[in-house]
């Protein structure tokens, strides 16, 4: 089927593009409101975009009602930001942060997230993901017609569960599978990792 994306809305554009550019990773990403209390909101728009300096973006458009995400809201050039990698039993509860809420309205005091304390970043971390990541927000912009925020941020710090690393002559492997990233589809869809297999890269 050949479709031309000219001719539709932003919105079937959307609904296209998220069923068809699958799986994507999530970013599950706490910040802090003005009250200091906790924001927690996830986005499947995101990626690493560079490794020196070790960037990542999130991709964030506006709320229903055309206001800004309390998200975007938080996060200025130059704010700090724990992005999270859930594993797959966390489906319910990273959906459940997706609510729109009142900007102030913590979606961890809500859903009775535990966050915990470590080493000296200066916000806390969930504590049952397996992967966290501490950021500043490095650049931002707006593209599009809407427009959608792009934020990138530069990580600064990572943990990751000790039961998925492997370190072997100085070389540190994720084994993917122990993380059990959830993933992105279309619509209410989600996935898991499944099958993992090995290619070698040609020279």
């Amino acid at each position: 089927m050949h479709i031309d994306l000219s001719t539709l809305s932003s919105n079937r554009v959307y609904h296209l593009m998220t069923q068809t550019i699958i799986p994507r990773p999530i970013a599950w990403v706490l910040s802090l409101n003005e009250d200091k209390s906790h924001n927690l909101a996830p986005f499947s728009y995101f990626n690493a975009v560079c490794s020196d300096p070790p960037l990542m973006m999130l991709s964030m458009g506006k709320r229903p009602d055309g206001t800004t995400k309390d998200t975007v809201t938080n996060l200025p050039i130059g704010a700090e930001c724990i992005v999270h990698i859930a594993h797959a039993a966390q489906a319910d509860i990273v959906t459940k942060t997706a609510a729109s809420m009142p900007y102030g309205d913590s979606e961890v005091t809500a859903n009775n997230i535990e966050l915990i304390t470590y080493q000296d970043w200066p916000l806390p971390r969930i504590k049952d993901c397996p992967i966290a990541y501490y950021c500043k927000v490095h650049s931002t912009q707006e593209l599009g017609n809407t427009p959608q925020q792009l934020v990138f941020v530069e990580a600064l710090s990572l943990y990751v569960d000790d039961r998925a690393v492997d370190e072997k002559d100085g070389r540190m492997t994720i084994d993917a599978l122990a993380v059990n990233p959830l993933a992105r589809l279309g619509a209410a869809q989600y996935t898991t990792l499944g099958e993992v297999f090995s290619k070698v890269r040609p020279d």
